[in-house]
């Protein structure tokens, strides 16, 4: 399956399933069509039969940029139908993706920031390219994480780790991010497609049904299940729309300039 801003391909023989991110001149950044586009997407590789890997990527020089924030100009209720509109197509997508068998794997290249570090957390496994950066990004435009980012860096990271991301704006590089237990293998620009196969090829050939299990059970074990946490992040997310510091957020990201919260 081909689309301008999401890509799929399927090998039958190995049971590997890929999907692209492919909006490189935003640095994949995710507005209305491309999460669509990634719902979409995501039912199709679910369609299939005897899938045993999926791979997430991104085109250019970006894994993800997080949300097209220019899409959140406007009166808190705009910028909350622009996000609900993201969130509808996004989390059925997250949830979708995690109740298959088969593990995801997030493969990054660039920066996975917002909504990119939230899909990165919410593979099963990451390998990053050594220049790779990770960040929240949220607290820079002063929102929430969504996109089940909240839940997978409490349940990957711990609380602690969490807030120093999100508090002080933190970044990254991929050493850090594995070293934070982020990232499962950092590789150099040179060797990363050859481990990337050599990840994949391990995966598939494992045992399917008993991989699905497992991160169900993995799930369960952490709490709050995730679809109940992805409508509070929606309804948080949406809260900070009507704050006067998300609109000074969203306008100085756009500005490129740094912004001057007060607080409210």
């Amino acid at each position: 399956m081909t689309d301008t801003l999401v890509t799929t391909s399927f090998d039958a023989g190995t049971g590997v399933a890929r999907l692209t991110f492919n909006r490189p001149e935003a640095l994949n950044a995710i507005n209305v069509p491309l999460a669509e586009a990634f719902l979409a997407a995501v039912e199709h590789i679910n369609s299939l039969s005897g899938v045993r890997c999926i791979v997430l990527a991104g085109t250019g020089r970006a894994f993800m940029a997080g949300g097209d924030v220019s899409s959140m100009v406007g009166t808190s209720e705009q910028a909350g139908k622009a996000i609900g509109a993201i969130l509808d197509a996004v989390n059925p997508a997250i949830l979708l993706l995690r109740s298959m068998d088969a593990p995801v794997i997030a493969a990054v290249r660039g920066v996975a920031a917002g909504a990119g570090l939230s899909l990165t957390l919410m593979a099963d496994l990451v390998i990053a390219e050594e220049d790779s950066k990770f960040l929240v990004a949220y607290n820079g435009i002063g929102a929430v994480p969504d996109c089940g980012g909240s839940w997978a860096l409490a349940h990957k990271l711990g609380a602690g780790r969490a807030a120093e991301l999100m508090l002080l704006g933190r970044t990254l590089n991929a050493g850090e991010a594995k070293d934070w237990g982020m990232v499962n293998e950092v590789v150099p620009a040179s060797e990363f497609e050859s481990r990337v196969n050599r990840m994949i090829e391990k995966v598939a050939k494992g045992p399917t049904r008993a991989f699905g299990a497992f991160r169900q059970l993995i799930d369960r074990a952490n709490g709050d299940r995730l679809a109940a946490h992805l409508e509070a992040e929606r309804a948080a997310f949406l809260e900070m729309t009507r704050t006067e510091d998300f609109a000074e957020g969203v306008s100085a990201f756009l500005a490129k300039r740094p912004s001057g919260f007060r607080g409210c």
